[in-house]
């Protein structure tokens, strides 16, 4: 479950702000509350990572997901 969204740090290697990544996260669907899942990470690096955020889809990348803060679920 996702605890919050941060924010912070330098531009990426696309030149986007934290604030940038952050609204592009939210617009996803990373808000608050959302469970999400990890379905498969990319071969080279891992990059890019695939999951699912409240029964929907999303690829993106490794620096991106790492500005996503989670709680572990509960067994």
């Amino acid at each position: 479950m996702i605890i919050k969204v941060r924010t912070g740090g330098d531009r990426d290697r696309d030149g986007l702000t934290a604030a940038e990544i952050e609204l592009r996260l939210l617009e996803f669907g990373f808000v608050e509350g959302a469970r999400v899942e990890v379905l498969h990470e990319g071969p080279i690096g891992g990059d890019p990572i695939a999951v699912r955020v409240d029964g929907i889809r999303i690829a993106l990348r490794r620096a991106e997901a790492m500005n996503v803060v989670l709680a572990p679920e509960a067994a």
